[in-house]
C-alpha cells in the first residue's frame, strides 16, 4: 500500500479504530531480546581456546567453522597464538569448500595459514590414525555444520576420525552446532548389507541428533564393536550455547554458510533428507540450478506430475508446476519439467514423506520414469533409504503411506535408543 494510500485512510478515520497499545509493555517485550544461541565454536573461542591449549591440534572442518565475525576457526586459532594447529583435514568438497560432490581438494599447504591441509574426504581410520602420527596430533578438533541425514557425508568423517583418535590415543573434541532440522527423527534404519559411505552404521535416515550427540552415541555403542576399537581417551563436546532442540536453523539467528555446494539455504536442509533420494532416480535432483533438492524433474515430466502432488495434502509443503534446465549432473543442459517443492509451514515438514510420494506418484504417471543407471539397478536407492524394502514395496506398487508406515516402529526404536545422548531439550518436533 502507498503511503498517499495509507494517509487517506488515516484521514478517514481508520486511526480510531486501531487497537490501544500500551506502550511500556510493548517497549518492554523489545528490551528482552532472544537470548543468543552460540555454536560450540563461539563459546570455546570466548574462553580464549583454554581447552585447547598446550596441544598439538588437528582441525576437521570446512567452511561452515566459523565464528560471529566470519572468520574461520583455524583462521583465528592460528592468529590468536593460543592454539598449535599442525595439520588440517579436509572432508567431501575440501577444507576451503572449492570441489564439487564426490570431490575433495587433495594434500596441500594452506596458503594462507601454512598449515598442512590433508584429503579425508572417504578416509579410512587407518589412514587418518597414520596421518594423526605423521602431524604429531595429541587433539582432533571436529568442527562442520550437518544437515540431520544419514547420507550426507560429514557424520561419517567424523565417525572415522574419532575411531582413528581410538587407534593413536587422541583426545577428541567436537565443537557442536544446531542440527538445522530439529530434533525429530523419521525414516527408515539402516540395515546389515547395506552400509556404504553414504551410512556406515545403524541410524535412521533423519536422525534428529547434533554432532555432538552422535559423537557420544559413537563412542559408547559403535567404536568399541570396531576391529581395534573401543572408547576414546577423552571425548569433549563443546555444546551449543541457548539452543533447543525444537529450533529450526531459521530461529537461531545464526549465519547460514552452505555446509556443500548444493546445500544454500536452510530451507534446502529441510528437504535434503527425502528429496536426496531422487538421486537415485533417472530424474534431476537440481543440481546445477539455484534450487537443488527444491527443484525436480525430468525431460518427460510434465504438469500432471504437480496436480497430482497437491491432492495430497502433505504437510508443511506445496507443489509448483516448474520448468527449469540443470547445468550440472542428471539431464545437464535439458529442458526439465517438475515441481518446485515450496514450503509453507517450516515446522510441519517431512521431507521424506514427501518424497515418498513424489516417487510413487511418478512411477505411477510416466512409464520414463526409473533408477539412475548402475549395477545393479537401483542399488543406489537401497543405500540410500538403508535396505532394499523401499525398492521392492515400491515395486509391488504399494502405497506411500503403507511404504512411510513400514518403517515406523523403526522410527520409534531410534528415537527411544538414542534418549540418553541427548545434550538438548525442547519438543522432539
Amino acid at each position: 500500500m502507498s503511503m498517499k494510500r495509507r494517509s487517506l485512510l488515516a484521514g478517514a478515520g481508520a486511526l480510531a479504530a486501531a487497537p490501544l497499545i500500551d506502550v511500556p509493555a510493548a517497549q518492554a517485550a523489545q528490551a528482552a531480546p532472544k537470548r543468543k544461541v552460540m555454536t560450540g565454536a563461539e563459546v570455546l573461542a570466548d574462553d580464549g581456546w583454554r581447552a585447547l591449549a598446550g596441544q598439538k591440534v588437528g582441525v576437521i572442518s570446512n567452511p561452515t567453522g566459523i565464528l560471529p565475525d566470519f572468520q574461520h576457526i583455524v583462521d583465528t586459532m592460528h592468529a590468536s597464538g593460543k592454539v598449535n594447529v599442525v595439520a588440517v583435514f579436509g572432508p567431501e568438497h575440501g577444507f576451503r569448500g572449492s570441489a564439487q560432490a564426490g570431490g575433495s581438494e587433495g594434500d596441500h599447504v594452506d596458503p594462507r595459514t601454512g598449515i598442512m591441509v590433508y584429503d579425508a574426504y572417504g578416509a579410512a581410520a587407518d589412514k587418518l590414525a597414520g596421518l594423526y602420527t605423521k602431524a604429531g596430533v595429541e587433539t582432533v578438533v571436529f568442527d562442520i555444520q550437518d544437515v540431520g541425514a544419514r547420507f550426507y557425508t560429514y557424520i561419517w568423517t567424523m565417525f572415522e576420525a574419532m575411531l582413528a583418535a581410538v587407534r593413536t590415543g587422541a583426545k577428541f573434541v567436537v565443537l557442536d552446532r544446531p542440527n538445522p532440522v530439529g530434533g525429530y527423527a523419521r525414516g527408515p534404519m539402516l540395515k546389515p548389507g547395506y552400509t556404504s559411505g553414504v551410512g556406515k552404521k545403524e541410524i535412521v535416515q533423519q536422525h534428529g541428533m547434533t554432532v555432538g550427540e552422535l559423537a557420544r552415541m559413537f563412542n559408547a555403542e559403535y567404536l568399541p564393536l570396531e576391529p581395534n576399537g573401543g572408547r576414546l581417551k577423552e571425548l569433549q563436546v563443546i555444546e551449543v550455547a541457548n539452543w533447543k532442540r525444537d529450533q529450526l536453523y531459521d530461529d537461531t539467528g545464526l549465519t547460514w554458510v552452505m555446509p556443500s555446494p548444493n546445500m544454500p539455504t536452510p530451507d534446502t536442509a529441510l528437504v535434503y533428507p527425502g528429496l536426496c533420494m531422487f538421486e537415485a532416480t533417472n530424474m534431476s535432483e537440481g543440481r546445477g540450478t539455484t534450487r537443488p533438492f527444491e527443484l525436480i524433474g525430468a525431460p518427460y515430466v510434465d504438469y500432471r506430475w504437480a496436480e497430482a502432488l497437491q491432492t495430497k495434502h502433505i504437510p508443511g509443503v506445496a507443489f509448483r508446476e516448474a520448468y527449469f534446465t540443470p547445468t550440472i549432473s542428471k539431464n545437464a543442459n535439458v529442458l526439465c519439467g517438475g515441481v518446485q517443492v515450496q514450503i509453507t509451514d517450516p515446522n510441519r515438514v517431512e521431507a521424506i514423506t514427501a518424497a515418498t510420494h513424489m516417487i510413487v506418484e511418478a512411477r505411477k504417471l510416466y512409464p520414463e520414469f526409473t533408477w539412475r543407471e548402475e549395477t545393479p539397478p537401483g542399488r543406489w536407492i537401497d543405500l540410500l533409504t538403508g535396505s532394499d524394502r523401499f525398492r521392492t514395496m515400491l515395486l509391488a506398487d504399494a502405497t506411500a503411506e503403507e511404504i512411510v508406515a513400514a518403517w515406523k516402529s523403526e522410527t520409534d526404536a531410534w528415537t527411544a535408543r538414542r534418549a540418553k545422548y541427548l545434550l538438548y531439550k525442547g519438543a522432539h518436533r
